[in-house]
């Protein structure tokens, strides 16, 4: 796998190496022992699947102290813009975004660790968006910042009119009104 450094440190695209053949091709999704290597020692225990359609826009959510979590996550059907929010105090990044369209094309991967939100825009008619988790969901300790927050300067490639959101992702507040629980360690 290659291993894309970003703007923020830990945030990584991760591009398999891909084999085609006149069947296909053939590609390893998730090795253990490579992630750890290259990108975090992080254990995944549970992984999510969420299909939604095109205007659809997902965040920017994370789950509270101790219950936080990291994630790995890739577009296997259609096309997404997704964005990884820096939301830990004292970060020299803090407030700082990493966009990177994942497309069932380009394969590509986005690894979000703890500490940051996350979210998406669907870009194609349909998409199907996997994600693994580092640790359980725990509702009680879900949150988010606004997805549609004009600070955070996220171009989401969606005419904001046109954007579908959840009811609970329409009443997340903007990063300046959010006292965050997560603080940046060196």
């Amino acid at each position: 796998m290659n291993v894309i450094q970003t703007a923020i440190p830990g945030v990584v695209i991760i591009e398999p190496r891909i084999f085609y053949d006149p069947r296909g091709y053939f590609f390893e999704s998730y090795n253990h022992r490579d992630f750890s290597e290259k990108v975090a020692n992080v254990e995944f225990v549970q992984d999510n699947q969420s299909c939604s359609s095109r205007g659809v826009m997902r965040g920017l959510h994370f789950q509270l102290p101790p219950h936080t979590q990291a994630k790995l996550v890739r577009c296997v059907e259609g096309a997404v813009l997704d964005v990884a929010v820096d939301i830990r105090k004292g970060s020299p990044t803090y407030g700082q975004h990493v966009a990177v369209e994942l497309t069932a094309e380009n394969h590509r991967q986005f690894f979000v660790p703890r500490g940051f939100a996350h979210g998406f825009a669907v870009l194609s008619e349909r998409a199907v968006f996997q994600y693994k988790c580092d640790n359980y969901y725990a509702p009680a300790a879900d949150a988010g910042i606004s997805i549609l927050d004009p600070d955070l300067g996220i171009d989401w490639r969606i005419p904001t009119a046109e954007a579908i959101l959840s009811e609970k992702d329409t009443r997340h507040p903007l990063l300046k009104d959010f006292e965050s629980p997560f603080t940046f360690t060196a």
